[in-house]
């Protein structure tokens, strides 16, 4: 019996649920694995994405253009071409990666000498990479348009926002699953999975057009575009859907950039912070969609005041993450993100059937004029307004095109019924109160300098040995004694007397001091351009060492200089940022980090690698220890009451005394070590011979720390257990549970 009109149609949105899961998935996982070939930086981070949204933009365009040339010869079933584009877009879970590694490989022996070459060479690279296979994902949404004309022609005119809306939902999985899996099977196996689901695809599809009526399937011709009616906005042509279209991409896109930065304070940096910033993005966007479906049903015009909500709704972040709303973090997201995103989600697909009435070549038009927007939202606020401006007038800024569409009721000319007029006020009422009571994190701080940048906005508070260091709202460290034992330790078990050393991760600026203090050159390599600019914060000295010819500062990923520069250093500190389960922060615990900071060691070299034990997990303490022990032949591990130093050579470390230690440092260096302890009548002497003896007696055979866990892998690139945590956590909260059950 042949299947009702219905079945076939659902079908389509199982393809798009499946398909939207894999975009994300693939978008998620590509990006990750070119942050570890060539860095963790925003111009890198700005390379991917654009190049991956340029390849949908290009696919929809380039197959609704080639799809309309053929009109005429319209008897193909693109159901089954739909079928053969995801079978390619599967073959680049497994082909991407080792694009991305020749790709590093290939740029490690041309050596690009500035970084604008290095960016240049490497986005050439990602582009030549990833354009293909994002070509392939835009490409099915014009083809698919193509396909339900064929089968189910009485659906063609509404099919791009029910394809859309299929999209987005599975694109509300694709922000989490993945997560998952890439703690199960990492980054590689989660890749697999995607190539999986496209498979299923392939063989759903090709089965579907088998079972269709072959009458409809082959003999009936395509609807021409002169069968097709485009119904433009009323007093408008399609110019105005199109520049509609270009900014609902270019300001959701700009604006969730800024929201990154201005709710990280309140969610954290963790991956699963970020995850959900676009989980509640995508869901909402997922409603609005439905609703526009439901909505179209009936209707075919908007009421012209849901402009002026959208530009009302765009400004409820300021107040949601503002410093004088107490609320949970969740719900902060919901009441910033969701109105505005909904109202998007269903404008969005509303545009574009109105522009294309059914037809995939305007479809694949006004769909890539939206990914346009896209594409340079981000670059927009990234680059163009967050350095300058703070996040509160980032939003307003991108607000104003809003505000300026929502007033055309109030115009004479547009003959607006008195109802709309009054909500054209009143929204812009609430837009005035969202603004004077909006505020920015950086107010809980009355002493502070706030400094910003394309990479984030980074606040120095505080006074004395209080003093704070935030970026993007989160505390990076304090002025500890630690930070000073991660310049003294590794330089005083030198088995010669030291040239030089790296810092990686400024901070700040203790240890990159501390180092200075041996009398040596020091480089140091931070991401953050203003974190250095704050040293004089800290330090009263900070400007005067910073303008010594021994100071090197490199603003740069502290692996991508690793593996860029040919300069080798005695000593190389690292302090990753906080916390250990960061996003991103496993790059600087990986067994590909350590090995390429092995090679910048001079024979005999130490590294020293600081893991904080107050906050860290069994698995990941046993993972960081594993993956040290796989990439240098000699490690020891000293432990104090905060956390573990490791010192990590390829040759024998000296066994020394604390008095060995302390003749081995300058008397400066000596002065360094105790500025902070509590004073004594001893002599610096005797205080910095306490403290070296007491960190002496605590060392620990690396072996004991692996222990604690030997199930747990090697942190690598492909299994980062420290980022990707939540499974694990929550089986151990699940036998925790049912060992308190047996105990009762």
């Amino acid at each position: 019996m042949r299947q009702s009109r219905a079945e076939d149609l659902i079908w389509y949105f199982i393809f798009f649920f499946i398909s939207g899961f894999c975009s994300v998935l693939y978008e998620l996982v590509w990006l990750r694995l070119a942050m570890a070939q060539f860095g963790v930086t925003t111009a890198m981070v700005s390379i991917v994405l654009s190049v991956f949204m340029a390849g949908l933009g290009l696919g929809s365009w380039a197959s609704g253009r080639w799809l309309r040339q053929r009109e005429d010869a319209g008897r193909f079933p693109a159901l089954r071409l739909y079928a053969l584009i995801e079978l390619l877009i599967g073959a680049s879970g497994i082909v991407v990666p080792f694009g991305l590694l020749w790709g590093r490989r290939a740029l490690e022996h041309l050596g690009p000498s500035t970084s604008f070459g290095y960016y240049s060479v490497a986005g050439l690279w990602v582009a030549a990479t990833l354009v293909p296979w994002c070509t392939l994902m835009g490409a099915t949404v014009p083809v698919a348009m193509r396909a339900i004309g064929q089968t189910l022609p009485a659906e063609s005119s509404r099919s791009f926002s029910y394809l859309y809306t299929a999209n987005v939902a599975g694109a509300v999985a694709g922000t989490t699953v993945p997560l998952f899996l890439i703690e199960l099977l990492g980054f590689h196996g989660t890749l697999k999975i995607g190539a999986a689901c496209n498979c299923l695809i392939v063989v759903s599809a090709l089965a579907l057009s088998h079972t269709s009526p072959k009458q409809r399937l082959q003999n009936q011709p395509a609807a021409t575009s002169a069968q097709l009616v485009t119904r433009p906005l009323p007093g408008s042509g399609s110019g105005r859907t199109l520049t509609l279209l270009f900014l609902s991409g270019l300001t959701c896109m700009a604006m969730e950039v800024v929201w990154v930065r201005r709710y990280t304070p309140y969610v954290g940096t963790v991956v699963y912070a970020f995850a959900s910033i676009l989980a509640v993005y995508l869901l909402a966007t997922f409603v609005g969609s439905v609703l526009y479906r439901r909505w179209s049903v009936r209707y075919t015009q908007e009421n012209p005041v849901v402009w002026i909500w959208l530009a009302s709704f765009a400004l409820l972040p300021l107040v949601a993450a503002g410093p004088s709303t107490d609320l949970d973090p969740l719900l902060r997201l919901l009441l910033g993100i969701v109105p505005f995103t909904g109202v998007l989600g269903f404008i969005t697909p509303m545009l574009v059937d109105r522009f294309s009435a059914g037809d995939p070549a305007k479809a694949g038009r006004a769909y890539a004029v939206n990914v346009a927007g896209c594409i340079l939202g981000p670059l927009l606020a990234g680059f163009g307004l967050l350095p300058f401006v703070s996040e509160r007038w980032a939003l307003i800024i991108l607000t104003l095109p809003w505000l300026i569409i929502g007033l055309a009721p109030l115009r004479p000319a547009m003959k607006s019924t008195i109802a709309a007029r009054i909500a054209v006020c009143a929204s812009l009422v609430l837009a005035a109160v969202l603004i004077a009571a909006g505020g920015g994190y950086d107010e809980n701080f009355p002493d502070r300098r706030v400094l910003r940048d394309s990479t984030a906005t980074v606040i120095a508070t505080g006074t004395g040995m209080d003093k704070q260091l935030l970026v993007n709202g989160f505390g990076m460290t304090s002025l500890t004694p630690i930070t000073k034992v991660m310049a003294h330790l590794p330089l005083a078990f030198l088995d010669r007397p030291p040239q030089d050393a790296l810092v990686i991760c400024f901070g700040m600026g203790t240890t990159f001091r501390s180092l200075h203090s041996w009398g040596i050159p020091v480089t140091v390599a931070e991401l953050v351009p203003s974190v250095p600019r704050l040293f004089d914060y800290y330090h009263s000295d900070g400007r005067k060492i910073l303008e010594s010819p021994l100071s090197h500062v490199v603003v740069d990923d502290g692996r991508r200089y690793l593996e860029r520069t040919t300069q080798q250093f005695d000593v190389i500190t690292i302090d990753p940022p906080p916390p250990v389960e960061a996003a991103g922060s496993s790059l600087l615990y990986s067994e590909e980090f350590y090995q390429a900071a092995r090679r910048r060691l001079r024979p005999g070299g130490i590294l020293q690698q600081w893991l904080p034990s107050d906050v860290t997990d069994a698995e990941v303490t046993a993972a960081v220890a594993r993956s040290l022990r796989n990439s240098f032949p000699y490690v020891r591990t000293f432990r104090d009451e905060f956390g573990y130093h490791f010192l990590c050579s390829d040759q024998p470390i000296p066994i020394r005394t604390a008095k060995d230690l302390l003749q081995r440092m300058p008397a400066s260096a000596v002065a360094d070590f105790i500025e902070w302890a509590e004073p004594s009548s001893e002599g610096s002497a005797v205080v910095a011979f306490r403290q070296l003896n007491a960190l002496l007696q605590q060392e620990l055979p690396l072996d004991q720390l692996v222990a604690v866990a030997p199930g747990a892998p090697a942190l690598t690139d492909d299994r980062p257990i420290n980022e990707y945590f939540a499974f694990r956590r929550w089986r151990r909260s699940g036998d925790l549970s049912l060992l308190n059950g047996d105990s009762q």
